[in-house]
């Protein structure tokens, strides 16, 4: 693997992705989802939102949003927020559990190489991916790229292999963490410019021009972005859907030295030491913070 960028222009190599926060307008209904489909449990209660996770370490927040409506097809906001399982027995459990829930919000599956995805719909149209990692020494690299693909991956034949009593019974206790997000922008360049360029980001795979993956550390992506529904659109409107995506990083260090970067490049942003909050070029909402 060959780098973009040196190494202190560079987002820190073990970053994690946090609580992704959406704004809902049917709490009840949109936490009933994310509890009975997607085996998660409320971890915590705050002005009027819920946080849902595993193993009391949350994953979703879901904020109310009674007067927003739901954004427009073609506008920017959120592809997927995709969860991240640690091993085929676990995903099957949810995969299981969200296709009986409601089967028409199930809408894909793939073989991407690096993983095996499942892709389905909340109630209100955000998009999730329930997924599982191959081990890293099983992913190709050509130079600074990963290849990944879009095989088929047989829905039932998956469960029918991996699908256990165990694993259906345990499945609130198995382990589950945000392994990536994925949105929806206007153009890829921009987003490349941004998040390569500005926050640090390696980039670790195109798609056609398409479509931008990038992460730190060698993983295959922390983030990706798109243009596939939303080719030219502009900055968001205040809507129901994607309110915050959270990275976590290990130190102060690394919040400051990305505020240094974000104040070079003109971008304006909010910075409290721990923490630092600013928006991409379509206004969705970003915090960087100490895990």
């Amino acid at each position: 693997m060959t780098v973009e960028s040196s190494s202190k222009d560079l987002l820190p190599a073990d970053l994690t992705m946090g609580t992704v926060m959406l704004k809902v307008g049917d709490m009840k209904l949109m936490t009933d989802y994310y509890q009975r489909a997607l085996g998660l449990d409320v971890v915590a209660e705050q002005d009027g939102g819920v946080y849902l996770g595993r193993r009391g370490a949350p994953l979703v927040h879901l904020a109310a949003a009674p007067g927003l409506n739901l954004p427009a097809r073609g506008e920017a906001g959120l592809f997927h927020t995709a969860l991240l399982f640690e091993d085929r027995s676990s995903l099957a459990a949810t995969v299981a559990s969200a296709a009986r829930y409601e089967p028409k919000l199930f809408t894909g599956s793939a073989d991407h190489l690096v993983s095996e995805a499942f892709y389905f719909n909340d109630p209100e149209g955000n998009g999730i991916e329930l997924y599982r990692d191959r081990p890293r020494a099983a992913w190709s690299w050509e130079g600074a790229n990963v290849v990944m693909d879009s095989l088929a991956l047989p829905p039932q034949r998956f469960l029918q292999d991996h699908l256990t009593e165990d694993a259906v019974g345990g499945q609130r206790e198995a382990a589950a963490a945000v392994g990536h997000i994925h949105l929806q922008v206007g153009d890829v360049q921009s987003a490349h410019d941004f998040y390569v360029g500005t926050l640090g980001f390696e980039k670790t795979a195109g798609w056609h021009g398409q479509a931008l993956f990038v992460s730190a550390g060698g993983y295959h992506h922390h983030m990706a972005m798109n243009v596939w529904n939303s080719r030219g659109a502009g900055p968001r409107r205040d809507t129901l859907g994607l309110g915050e995506v959270l990275i976590e990083v290990p130190g102060t260090d690394d919040v400051g030295a990305l505020a240094d970067r974000l104040r070079v490049a003109g971008v304006a942003s909010h910075h409290t030491g721990a923490e630092l909050r600013f928006e991409d070029p379509w206004r969705n909402r970003i915090r960087v913070a100490v895990r």
